[in-house]
């Protein structure tokens, strides 16, 4: 496998981790399944920087978004796989 786009910890997480400089709309990304060693693929709908969550499937409105397993928030609006997951779509459990 060449080096991937994104990165998933655990096979329930909702969202991956971005791990390449600025992913621009439309990129064929490839992704890591760390927990079973597979990969994954998604094209990106909106510019992700490095470092920001992409969606891995449709994430409904009040949904838990998991992330390393865990809870890391609920979704403030619909989101759709591919979308840019961050504070415009997402209000975190931690403030």
């Amino acid at each position: 496998m060449s080096a991937p786009h994104f990165v998933v910890h655990d096979k329930t997480d909702s969202v991956g981790v971005v791990v390449v400089e600025t992913v621009v709309p439309k990129t064929e990304m490839t992704g890591w399944v760390m927990e079973t060693d597979e990969t994954i693929k998604i094209t990106a709908l909106d510019t992700i920087p490095i470092g920001h969550k992409v969606a891995l499937g449709d994430i409904a409105k009040d949904a838990t978004i998991l992330k390393y397993g865990h809870s890391i928030g609920k979704a403030v609006a619909d989101i759709g796989k591919g979308h840019h997951v961050h504070v415009h779509n997402l209000k975190t459990t931690m403030w």
